[in-house]
């Protein structure tokens, strides 16, 4: 299994990296959203991309929202994991594109019921 983690935290990227290579991910980064879109051009279709919502360059919602008018990957799952917590940002995320929402600070339990439940993980 593949995943791409945006974060502009290379401290997030590293515990998230850590947490998915414990679940049997391969992980890839990128610290904007720029990056990402380069990094999906380049390697193709993930089975799970964790967005940062604030970050330089292009942002999470922005990351969103661009890779939802792509065909090849309106289909994978995106999952907000970000400290934006109040319930218009949610709704704006899952209106976007965005496949589910993982709040900051999280447990690695708490992520991979996410998982669970964007059928990613068994």
């Amino acid at each position: 299994m593949r995943a791409l983690v945006v974060d502009d935290s290379r401290a997030i990227r590293a515990v998230l990296k850590r947490m998915l290579g414990e679940l049997g991910f391969q992980t890839a980064e990128a610290g904007d959203g720029r990056q990402a879109l380069d990094v999906l051009e380049e390697a193709g279709q993930f089975d799970i991309v964790l967005v940062d919502w604030n970050m330089p360059e292009m942002n999470g919602l922005e990351l969103v929202k661009a890779v939802r008018t792509l065909s090849s990957f309106d289909a994978m799952p995106m999952l907000m994991v970000t400290t934006e917590s109040e319930m218009e940002r949610v709704i704006e995320a899952l209106t976007a594109g965005a496949s589910d929402y993982l709040m900051k600070p999280f447990t690695k339990d708490a992520l991979l019921s996410k998982l669970e439940i964007l059928g990613v993980v068994g």
